[in-house]
């Protein structure tokens, strides 16, 4: 009877499962269709969220459309970048001096094509000396050669008491970050001594800028000065040159003039720095020797201390 009644009852037990697995199995589907559903509409939602791709973007018509229609000003953008008409930003047809400094005979082929150079030059700079006087009536070859050298050493002189407004007067806007540039934290010994030449016009030209009424006259002169320059460094030591050594220096400064401002001066526009030029002075930099790494409250002992020594360059 116990063996009889016990499988009766797993007879009901059998018999009452499958509605119970159907019922999970109808809720299962109905979980289902619910997330599918949910999984639709985030579907449906995802593309308004999505950032587009590079290349679907929108262009700059559309966003500035766009902006126009929800009441914002797009501010306009000037690709323009402004300029200065005071002075030009570069030589003109620049000066190119012999090789050597010295004339060559006339009767070899190079020194014929020499002198045929030079009477073309000296053609062009005569028209434009014409053209100067008629802008600047006092403007004469004797007395502007001398002029343009007081002007070279007094700018020179400011490059060394660093008097930068007085410097804007003598040099021009392309000229002043070429002195200045690499000079902070420096010490600076000019000093001129004599003329061992009479300064020279060698070469004139009267560019146009912008329009055909802006003129500028440009001056080349040839200096041969003897000077002495010394440069030191933030710690006082000597990178460049001696203050007790004199040296000849043969130079040839541009000077520029805004000619179409009356209240316009002559200044200094920069140098031309021939190809046959011997190179210059290598400069001698403080540099910082590397020593050990102390810890805290460790002293530094100098006796101990063993220097590096330099390690040749290939």
């Amino acid at each position: 009877t116990d063996s009889s009644s016990w499988s009766n009852s797993v007879g009901q037990g059998a018999a009452a499962g499958p509605p119970a697995s159907r019922q999970s199995a109808r809720r299962g589907e109905d979980g289902g269709a619910h997330g599918q559903a949910a999984g639709g509409g985030g579907e449906a939602a995802g593309p308004r969220n999505r950032r587009q791709p590079a290349g679907k973007q929108d262009s700059s018509a559309d966003q500035e459309q766009l902006a126009r229609a929800a009441g914002l000003v797009m501010r306009q953008q000037y690709i323009e970048r402004p300029i200065n008409i005071s002075s030009t930003a570069g030589i003109f047809d620049p000066y190119v001096p012999p090789e050597g400094d010295s004339r060559m005979s006339t009767l070899t082929k190079a020194g014929l094509k020499q002198r045929m150079e030079r009477a073309k030059q000296s053609v062009a700079s005569q028209l434009a000396l014409r053209k100067v006087k008629e802008y600047d009536g006092e403007f004469t070859t004797k007395n502007f050669a001398s002029k343009a050298q007081d002007i070279y050493i007094s700018a020179h002189e400011c490059l060394v008491n660093f008097d930068k407004v007085k410097l804007h007067k003598l040099v021009t806007e392309r000229c002043y970050p070429d002195m200045v540039r690499g000079n902070r934290y420096k010490t600076i010994r000019w000093k001129f001594l004599q003329s061992l030449e009479a300064p020279k016009i060698v070469h004139v030209r009267c560019p146009d800028m912008v329009s055909k009424g802006n003129v500028y006259g440009q001056v080349t002169l040839r200096f041969h000065t003897q000077q002495t320059l010394a440069i030191y460094d933030r710690f006082g030591r000597l990178m460049l040159g001696n203050e007790d050594r004199p040296k000849d220096v043969l130079e040839y400064v541009v000077f520029e003039r805004h000619l179409v401002n009356v209240y316009g001066l002559w200044r200094m526009h920069g140098k031309i720095v021939p190809a046959w030029a011997p190179p210059k002075d290598p400069i001698v930099k403080t540099v910082m020797i590397p020593g050990p790494k102390l810890q805290p409250l460790e002293e530094f002992e100098a006796e101990n201390m063993e220097i590096p020594k330099a390690e040749p360059v290939q």
